[in-house]
């Protein structure tokens, strides 16, 4: 029996999100259909990190046990054999007999897309959000680094688990804009439930003349509340799960 990682990519807009859930299709859910019929006979996989429903995933990790005999590759090829379309093991590895893919990952990297049109693009908005009115560039950059750092990011989202803390570690924070799109990086020690999306409702809103820089600065360093919303979750992507030793990101 080893341990092994694998990593995933999915399309999330037909996922109810990556953890295994009764009577709804997910990612997690998917993978171990696949597994079995390869006769992997364990009760659940181990997963670096919940993405929600309709959010994609390019570096997902996931941990599993398996008696399988016919190497990393041939595992991967024979995943991809029996998965669906909508998502696909991009690499595959043995692992060290403990290796926890949520609780030894040093970072987690997102990354959000989004376009400014008064207009419908159907096709472009499966992976990028419409915003309308455009955003001011120079406010979007303006504001991203607030969130460097060690903070109580209370305001932005709740935690995992109850009696949780709210105080994570953001080590990227930042805005490019390309053939006219802008994407936003974050990465961070982890995330709190919807951290990512309400980071970039809050910078877009700043952006549009809705907030201002000050007040986002109160709401990290005082924790005050913030107007409510997220950013659409088909515009974010898991893009890394990072980890100190040598294991695959």
């Amino acid at each position: 029996m080893a341990r092994y990682q694998l990593i995933l990519a999915y399309d999330g807009a037909k996922f109810a999100g990556s953890q295994r859930q009764k009577a709804r299709r997910t990612a997690q859910g998917e993978l171990e259909k696949a597994l079995r019929t390869l006769g992997w006979t364990g009760r659940s996989v181990l997963i670096a990190g919940r993405t929600d429903s309709g959010v994609h995933a390019e570096g997902q990790s996931v941990a599993l046990d398996f008696e399988w005999t016919h190497g990393p590759d041939k595992l991967r090829a024979a995943l991809n054999a029996a998965l669906p379309p909508d998502l696909a093991v991009r690499a595959a590895r043995e692992a060290q007999p403990d290796f926890q893919p949520r609780f030894d990952a040093a970072s987690r990297l997102y990354r959000y897309r989004l376009f400014c049109d008064p207009v419908r693009d159907p096709v472009r908005e499966r992976y990028a959000w419409r915003v309308w009115p455009a955003v001011d560039g120079g406010l979007l950059r303006s504001v991203s680094p607030v969130f460097l750092g060690k903070h109580d990011f209370a305001a932005f989202g709740s935690p995992m688990t109850r009696g949780g803390s709210t105080v994570r570690t953001v080590s990227l924070s930042a805005w490019t804009e390309s053939e006219g799109e802008w994407r936003y990086e974050v990465r961070a020690d982890a995330f709190l439930y919807r951290m990512a999306r309400r980071l970039v409702f809050a910078q877009v809103a700043a952006a549009q003349g809705r907030l201002t820089v000050g007040q986002i600065r109160r709401a990290v360093e005082e924790q005050v509340k913030l107007p409510s919303g997220l950013a659409p979750a088909h515009g974010l992507s898991l893009i890394e799960v990072a980890y100190k030793d040598s294991t695959l990101n």
